[in-house]
């Protein structure tokens, strides 16, 4: 797919969507700040969102914080635990609201998840705002069908080292 420096970007990170597939495919950390390069691919960047989830944990605040000092805009959502202990959390209709509210200021939107629920997001943003959609995520994690659906899918597997970071 060509990339055009004037091209207006809009880029949204599921990090749990994240988070989980780097973890359990790697035992390693995202290096958001290198997927934010990645997606951005020296166009101009309109608004970049991190999506987190709050579970009250100590490190989880630092985290946070580093993604703000890395030009994400993060927002936050707590940890629901229902009774019998099933915990819920996601971001995709916030994701997906948002992209759409923003889609008409953007050129590009590049949606950080292989979660194929972005399906139907892709497909409206393609077919009714005209914005062109690019995933980034794991391929080994990553719906096929949002793949397909997709006007360019970028797959961390290929390329670890840059955007893994070990764990200690």
């Amino acid at each position: 797919m060509l990339k055009y420096k004037n091209q207006r970007v809009g880029v949204f990170i599921d990090v749990a969507n994240m988070y989980h597939s780097a973890k359990n495919l790697y035992r390693a950390n995202v290096n958001f700040a290198k997927v934010l390069d990645e997606a951005v691919a020296n166009r101009q960047l309109i608004r970049a969102i991190a999506y987190v989830i709050r579970s009250k944990s100590r490190e989880e605040q630092s985290f946070f914080e580093a993604l703000g000092r890395e030009g994400f805009e993060v927002k936050m959502k707590d940890l629901q635990i229902f009774p019998g202990g099933i915990k819920k959390a996601n971001w995709d209709v916030g994701i997906t609201v948002d992209a759409i509210k923003l889609a008409d200021k953007l050129d590009v939107v590049v949606i950080v998840s292989g979660d194929g629920d972005y399906v139907p997001l892709v497909n409206y943003l393609k077919e009714n705002k005209g914005c062109r959609v690019e995933i980034i995520a794991f391929g080994r994690t990553t719906s096929a069908k949002l793949i397909e659906v997709a006007d360019n899918f970028t797959d961390l597997d290929k390329n670890k080292r840059k955007f893994l970071i070990k764990k200690i």
